[in-house]
């Protein structure tokens, strides 16, 4: 296993296009500290939360999670309930199993946005996801030598 760590990034498709280019700057990333990584997909957003809990008790032994996807505001209120839970979720298996997880999980009003922070002059989200999670993982280790 590598120095910097083994992680899993869990992506969501709901906008493929969107979650490969989120999925190119996490693995960058992850090469460029020399990290290792595993991939699983899972239809939306709202998955991600159960999909790490799963992995977490599974034999693989990450030492952190990358969360990536993208939500974007609808017609209705579902945006709402999926954006509020993951992120919950998230937040939840971070401190309660005192996970290293990197959001990357983009909230928007409209398809340019996300690619304005995908792929724009504010980077790329799923790289800055994968920087958290590196950077959690460090800290975990700090605490817990």
């Amino acid at each position: 296993m590598s120095q910097a760590g083994h992680y899993l990034i869990v992506e969501a498709r709901f906008y493929e296009d969107m979650a490969d280019a989120l999925v190119a700057g996490a693995v960058g990333t992850l090469q460029a500290a020399g990290a290792t990584y595993d991939r699983v997909r899972v239809p939306g957003a709202f998955e991600i939360p159960a999909a790490i809990a799963m992995a977490e008790t599974g034999q693989k032994g990450y030492d952190g999670y990358i969360a990536l996807g993208v939500v974007i505001r609808g017609e209705t209120s579902h945006y709402d309930y999926v954006c509020g839970e993951s992120a919950r979720g998230l937040m939840t298996l971070g401190v309660e199993q005192r996970l290293a997880i990197g959001y990357g999980i983009l909230t928007v009003e409209t398809a340019d946005q996300a690619w304005a922070r995908i792929t724009g002059a504010k980077g790329n989200k799923g790289a800055a996801a994968a920087e958290a999670a590196l950077a959690m993982n460090a800290l975990k280790k700090a605490f817990h030598p």
